[in-house]
């Protein structure tokens, strides 16, 4: 169980760091908008080679998968309205959109786009024994860009670096427990529940990068979007044949 919590914990600490990074290194609105359509691109890859295609190998029937994609999907989407709602639907904006925002609603945005990835992560441990390099890179690599751009925005709205620096510092904490509790409550399941889950994941990261980061991508790199969302696909493929 302490696997979990630490490989959780290291792909979340990526959200530290990239809040570092961009406190320290001043980042055009374009560059960031090519590196969150990079982890884009990651993450892509690894809902298409390690969540679903694993999901369709664990069983032989089709309902695990396909209710795990509409139900992630559904929940994601449901959440993101209520969280816009409140306040929080920019929080990837890196160009201050988060002002007018409220502070806990951008917290909890940003919660609610990395607690499906982090759970996969303890799941995938209890399943194969270790966690899977490529995946791990694409929740790493993904968090980075997040980071950035957020806290570009928040910072530009006037937030100060100590109060960013504990939401990441406590986002990632929530994320490594995210993995652990993949790891713990999946103990007994059949594999029709662990392909659920999985596709349930899937369904919530796809429908987050649809929704926030590869339109606020877009938004800052236009055309280049497609290109750097397409190599970080096939880097991202490159290491899942690897592992």
């Amino acid at each position: 169980m302490g696997s979990a919590f630490g490989w959780g914990l290291l792909a979340a600490s990526s959200l530290v760091l990239g809040g570092l990074a961009a406190f320290y290194i001043r980042m055009s609105l374009n560059v960031i908008g090519l590196i969150m359509a990079f982890g884009a691109g990651v993450l892509i890859s690894a809902v298409a080679f390690d969540l679903v295609e694993e999901a369709v190998d664990l069983e032989s029937a089709s309902w695990g998968p396909l209710l795990g994609i509409a139900a992630g999907c559904g929940v994601f989407f449901g959440g993101d309205w209520l969280i816009d709602r409140m306040g929080g639907g920019e929080r990837k904006d890196a160009g201050g959109a988060q002002e007018s925002g409220s502070p806990l609603a951008i917290v909890l945005g940003t919660v609610l786009d990395g607690i499906p990835e982090s759970a996969v992560i303890g799941l995938t441990i209890f399943k194969g024994g270790a966690v899977g390099a490529a995946y791990l890179t694409a929740v790493f690599v993904s968090n980075l860009p997040e980071a950035i751009s957020s806290t570009a925005g928040l910072l530009t709205a006037g937030w100060s670096k100590g109060r960013i620096l504990s939401m990441w510092v406590a986002i990632a904490l929530v994320s490594a427990l995210s993995s652990l509790a993949g790891y713990a409550l999946f103990q007994d399941a059949s594999p029709e529940v662990v392909a659920f889950v999985l596709c349930f994941a899937a369904g919530a990261i796809l429908t987050m990068l649809a929704d926030t980061m590869i339109p606020e991508a877009y938004q800052q790199s236009h055309q280049l979007t497609g290109v750097v969302t397409t190599l970080g696909f096939v880097i991202a493929f490159g290491l899942h044949q690897l592992d």
